[in-house]
């Protein structure tokens, strides 16, 4: 399947949020929602290889988030995991959304965390279950790179304006695996995405949430913990972010089941093995005894 950035784009939809406009996709149908939540710097795009095989089952709704896309890209919001829930429950409540499931992918994967601590106090929409891909979930076995350490560092803000497209190309490939790279077509699309509305100037205001999982690292995990006959998790095994180091944290202290390992890939499985991701992804729900399609 073949889909452009642009024909990505001319079928999302415009919510007004807090005076600023959140682009969100949706795909209606009569079945359960899931909701898909990107990563860090990148944007709903992230879900283009799987968004159609994934509407054969689901209702489905994503959105850029606040920062990221085409959403706008305020310099002055204070930029915060809990703003980013804030809002997904505002637009969920806006659309009629009771209840859904949640398949989240790295800084999506914190977002999701929030909402599920959220809805053990009874101050979220219904989650019925949540899948996390590659995802800094647990602090203490995230490995930043060099470029995240350095824009969360006192001089960040400098290096947010000297970005450029062959510096993010650089650094974004090192996250995919040796044999499932973007093409260049591939990588000067997403740097449209981070760039657009000069989004790369506020990297270092977002990517403060590295902070934000140390300081609510109990909160997020106990999520996880209460519900995890309903957690799932995917992960590319070479990411040198998230990868097996994580992926053992996991099993340490959440589960041994339902996780699904694609051993030669690394940050980006839904761009880089797009249908072992859906496999593991439809394993996972035919656990949780939904209804077959």
């Amino acid at each position: 399947m073949t889909r452009s950035l642009d024909a990505w784009y001319l079928e999302t939809e415009f919510f007004s949020w807090n005076e600023n406009q959140i682009i969100y996709k949706v795909a209606k149908s009569d079945k359960p929602w899931l909701l898909l939540i990107h990563g860090f710097p990148t944007a709903s795009f992230d879900w283009w290889k799987v968004w159609d095989q994934l509407s054969e089952r689901f209702s489905l709704i994503a959105l850029d988030m606040i920062g990221f896309g085409y959403s706008d890209k305020p310099r002055d919001f204070p930029y915060s995991i809990m703003k980013q829930a804030d809002l997904i429950q505002d637009l969920l409540e806006d659309q009629g959304i009771s209840k859904c499931h949640i398949l989240a992918h790295d800084y999506g994967d914190t977002v999701a965390q929030e909402l599920i601590a959220r809805y053990d106090e009874e101050d979220c929409f219904e989650i019925l279950s949540a899948c996390l891909l590659n995802g800094g979930i647990f602090p203490e076995s995230h490995h930043p790179l060099t470029i995240q350490k350095l824009l969360m560092s006192p001089i960040g803000f400098i290096l947010s304006r000297m970005l450029t497209q062959k510096k993010f190309e650089k650094s974004f490939g090192s996250i995919f695996g040796e044999d499932t790279q973007l093409s260049k077509e591939e990588l000067a699309e997403y740097w449209q995405l981070v760039s657009h509305k000069n989004g790369h100037r506020i990297a270092h205001l977002i990517i403060r949430y590295m902070r934000e999982r140390v300081v609510n690292r109990e909160r997020w995990v106990s999520a996880l913990q209460k519900h995890k006959n309903k957690i799932g998790l995917i992960n590319g095994l070479v990411d040198p972010i998230s990868g097996r180091v994580m992926v053992d944290r996991y099993k340490e202290i959440i589960s041994t089941v339902n996780i699904w390992l694609l051993v030669e890939i690394g940050h980006y499985p839904q761009l880089e093995a797009a249908e072992k991701m859906l496999e593991g992804y439809f394993e996972f729900t035919k656990s949780l005894c939904l209804p077959a399609v």
